[in-house]
């Protein structure tokens, strides 16, 4: 199996980084109090930073919005995944406990202003790839059933042409998901070198760190970049 980046997604964003976390032999199924109450803390602590602030304007965000509008994509109508979920918090709105992995994911996620996606490796065949749509791939929104086709030249995860996010870190799909028997699975965190790839590294020790300590699985980390686009594991 695979981790890959197309060559082609450093021409548009050559200071592109992926820190990739792979965890294995997660239980999924049992409750974890601790990592809720690290959400709970770290969506605090998120709650207090953007008191006052214009999250548009913030240094955090002001990146993807800037990546997003080379891709052609307008990050007023699709907002990168980490600008979603800080507006949440900003507006004090809390986020939903999910299952424990994806609650940590979230935590990590809060805590270093990143956005981290979570991908059931039991449902990829090959490899997770960073591309450019192609005809074949398509889409089924989170909690949707219908399948829906990308734009054209459009920035994707995808597997085995099943679409996994839309729009490089926008919105994730309903294949692939992580559930409650999930026990492998793959963190991605997209950032850029010379603006935030070291918090980058620092949430990827993070999530190890806290995999370990709470569903004492396995669990390692990569980076991904313009020099090394493709990782095998």
């Amino acid at each position: 199996m695979y981790f890959s980046v197309d060559p082609k997604v450093f021409q548009q964003l050559p200071n592109a980084v992926f820190a990739v976390v792979i965890a294995r032999g997660i239980d999924n199924a049992k409750p974890q109090a601790d990592i809720q109450q690290l959400l709970a803390k770290n969506i605090q602590l998120g709650e207090a930073y953007f008191t006052d602030k214009n999250l548009k304007e913030s240094p955090e965000i002001v990146p993807y919005r800037e990546a997003f509008r080379t891709l052609g994509i307008n990050p007023n109508k699709f907002k990168c995944s980490i600008e979603a979920l800080l507006t949440r918090i900003a507006k004090q709105k809390g986020l939903p406990v999910i299952n424990p992995a994806v609650d940590l994911g979230n935590a990590v996620s809060i805590k270093h202003f990143l956005p981290i996606g979570a991908h059931d490796l039991a449902t990829i065949n090959e490899g997770l790839e960073v591309r450019f749509s192609q005809p074949e791939d398509t889409f089924i929104p989170f909690g949707g059933t219908e399948f829906e086709v990308p734009d054209e030249e459009e920035l994707l995860y995808v597997a085995d042409h099943q679409i996994r996010t839309r729009r490089w870190t926008w919105r994730q799909s309903e294949v692939g998901k992580i559930m409650e028997q999930t026990t492998d699975i793959l963190y991605p965190i997209d950032a850029f070198a010379g603006i935030n790839a070291e918090k980058a590294l620092a949430a990827a020790n993070d999530l190890v760190t806290y995999l370990q300590q709470y569903f004492d699985c396995e669990a390692q980390f990569v980076f991904v970049d313009q020099k090394k686009p493709r990782f095998d594991f």
